[in-house]
């Protein structure tokens, strides 16, 4: 691939709700800059930004996927992104690699859940961006609701520079409101145009939309406007320069029409990346983590090498790469660079630019590039490669918590063997997947961002790594505790010939506060047990404790007393007072109250104000307290304690109320007390799994 200079390159991002046409609006930019030989389809599974098996089986985007192409002597960097929330996280993570981002609307759905949530991401990012509204050819297609529906969402900022000419089946091209012309586009997908006068028929609107975009281009701008105010009219020149300035400062959203499916409008796209993002060389200074503190550094060709590693494919033939955003400096395929993050020094394994799955050689990668090395040993995704020497560490790319866990099972002894690598190469390319054992239930949990993003991930490990697991709901870590005192006696004699057993104790228990576990005292005076037998004693309670005389669960917050007991001078060990403690702690539990925990939740819900009333009445039924509510841009934030057993299906629950819209965090707050109507189910299962037998309940 030829050699770009930074002022030469564009990096950019399309993005969008999922199936608005990111990825055929990639494949038709590929096809009219030469860099594939024919218009490839999704419908197809032949795409080149979509290349996984999932994503050619379901024709959605999983995974970010990086291509390049070369359109008048510049080089534009494609990065086509996810756009279903399941995994808006790779998403978000791309955006910190490229300068401008194409926002990509369906002409019949408009501005969809997808579509705000990336909106947001980049407003953080004060990222520069166009938008295309997309399949236009389609029934029910409309350019003007489209635009009402941007208009509802972002604002007056979003202002065509185009119209289309035709609608639904008829929409054939678009007119340049720039410019003044039409652009009508052959019907055989190949791109090509002719330019043309206005249709009489759209001469008015296109005035009206020329005045509405001047207007606009003006406001953004002090020296602008006073031109408009005096003149009544702005050049050309004017408008352009003006409209690459209010994109830059993110004051201006240009509009485009277009159909990627059939090629209508899109090299004029790609006119519109080249004359209105900034190129890679408008990157002056970034901002970095340094002795702990936040900086500002100069970036640039001149300065020491800094990359961002974005994304990391694993693959299991061709091992893990990793896809890095140049930022300073350059670097050769065979360097040797710090990760200040993990204190490690990395060897590049080569430098390489990806089209799709391809690898095409890179020879030496210098700032604006975004390039791919292989088999980086410390490296993760979110850390920082800069040359030696140098401290600089680029703030962390923010993930977002799982939010749906699920059990695995392996299907054969044979995936249990495998699991463990298998999903560590998961995990090299997914930072938002987490596969961890439960201490307390000794399951093997998974999790993810919701339902769709588990199940991608188990299919990948049968896919790719010849592992078959099924998915069940994950257990409860419910804990037994007691609400009263018991004073009793534990008592362990066994006499079979020869030296016998003998252990004898007596101990009172009590509640503690939440939260305070267990707590044992020693109150033996006089010797009536040896002080050698005391820690026996303990550890027969401790383990004991593990399993509870309810449902089998483990006992907590409780109090131990041991005050009195005795011994036999020969028959007295160490085993005897542990199985004399054991049987002292059940009675006790038995005699004290005991009562069954359950782990509780804190929520945090963002949803649009419009849902709160089914959300707030869907928490309240199941057993949840709302704790408050909080606003945040156009999102409400409702805050609510709830507990985790009537947690699991919310996720599927919150996207149908919300239609998408909705998001959720969750952490582990505090142990209550399960109601004891439902006390007697969680008993009931307990017996079923066998954790305790039924004469015990």
């Amino acid at each position: 691939m030829k050699d770009y200079a930074p002022d030469k390159i564009r990096n950019i991002a399309l993005t969008g709700h999922g199936s608005s046409g990111k990825t055929s609006l990639a494949a038709a930019m590929l096809f009219d800059a030469g860099a594939v030989n024919r218009l490839l389809k999704v419908d197809k599974g032949n795409t080149v930004t979509d290349y996984d098996p999932d994503e050619i089986e379901r024709k959605i985007s999983i995974n970010s996927a990086v291509c390049h192409l070369e359109w008048k002597d510049n080089r534009i960097c494609v990065v086509d992104t996810p756009g279903f929330s399941n995994f808006l996280w790779d998403t978000r993570a791309s955006l910190r690699a490229v300068d401008g981002a194409a926002v990509l609307v369906c002409g019949v759905s408009g501005v969809e859940v997808g579509t705000e949530k990336v909106w947001e991401m980049m407003e953080e990012l004060r990222l520069p961006r166009l938008i295309v509204i997309n399949k236009l050819d389609r029934e029910n297609a409309s350019f003007k609701t489209a635009l009402a529906s941007l208009h509802e969402f972002f604002g007056r900022k979003a202002v065509p520079v185009q119209i289309p000419v035709g609608e639904e089946k008829n929409f054939k091209g678009v007119v340049d409101l720039l410019t003044g012309k039409a652009y009508l586009f052959e019907k055989d997908e190949s791109g090509k145009f002719v330019e043309t006068d206005i249709p009489d028929e759209i001469k008015e609107e296109a005035s009206r939309k020329r005045v509405e975009m001047i207007e606009m281009v003006a406001e953004s701008d002090e020296a602008l406007m006073e031109k408009y105010l005096e003149k009544g009219e702005l050049s050309p020149e004017d408008i352009a320069a003006g409209l690459r300035k209010g994109v830059a400062s993110a004051q201006v959203f240009p509009v485009f029409a277009a159909s990627a499916l059939f090629n209508i409008g899109v090299p004029l796209v790609l006119d519109g990346v080249l004359d209105l993002l900034a190129p890679a060389s408008s990157r002056r200074e970034m901002t970095i983590i340094s002795g702990g503190e936040e900086k500002h550094r100069s970036v640039g060709l001149d300065e020491p090498f800094a990359a961002l590693v974005f994304k990391t494919i694993s693959d299991p033939y061709t091992g893990r790469i990793s896809l890095m955003r140049v930022f300073s400096g350059r670097v050769n395929p065979d360097s040797l660079v710090a990760n200040p993050l993990r204190e490690a020094e990395e060897k590049m394994g080569g430098l390489f630019f990806l089209q799709g799955k391809e690898q095409t050689p890179a020879g030496q990668a210098k700032a604006g590039d975004i390039v791919a090395t292989a088999k980086l040993k410390a490296t993760s995704t979110g850390d920082t490669l800069c040359a030696k020497g140098q401290d600089i560490v680029f703030p962390p790319i923010k993930f977002p918590e799982p939010s749906i866990s699920f059990a695995i099972e392996p299907k054969t002894r044979a995936d249990e063997d495998r699991i463990s690598q298998a999903t560590h190469r998961i995990l090299e390319e997914d930072p938002t997947a987490r596969i961890e054992r439960d201490a307390e239930t000794g399951q093997l949990l998974i999790s993810g961002n919701g339902e769709l993003h588990v199940k991608i991930i188990t299919e990948r490990l049968k896919k790719r790594f010849n592992v078959d697991i099924d998915l069940k709901p994950p257990k409860i870590s419910y804990k037994e505790t007691i609400k009263g005192r018991a004073d009793v006696q534990g008592r362990h004699k066994k006499q079979t010939g020869g030296r016998g057993q003998f252990g004898d104790v007596w101990i009172k228990v009590e509640p503690l506060p939440r939260g305070q576990d267990f707590e044992f005292e020693d109150k033996i005076f006089g010797g009536a047990i040896p002080r050698n037998f005391i820690p026996s004693v303990e550890k027969g309670i401790q383990e004991a404790r593990k399993k509870g005389v309810l449902a089998g669960y483990p006992t907590v917050d409780f109090k131990v007393v041991l005050y009195d007991g005795s011994y036999h001078e020969v028959d007295s060990s160490d085993i005897a007072f542990k199985i004399a403690a054991s049987k002292a702690f059940k009675l006790a539990m038995k005699e004290a109250k005991p009562t069954i925990l359950e782990p509780i939740m804190n929520v945090e819900i963002y949803t649009p104000e419009t849902f709160m009333g089914d959300i707030m009445g869907n928490i309240n039924g199941r057993r949840g307290k709302v704790l408050g509510m909080e606003q945040k841009g156009n999102m409400r934030i409702l805050k609510a304690q709830v507990p985790m057993s009537e947690m699991l299906d919310f996720e599927p629950t919150l996207t149908s109320i919300t239609g998408g819209r909705g998001s959720y965090i969750m952490e582990y707050s505090l142990m209550e007390e399960v109601p004891s109507h439902l006390q007697q189910k969680v008993i009931a299962e307990a017996v079923k799994e066998g954790r305790v037998k039924p004469e015990e309940e």
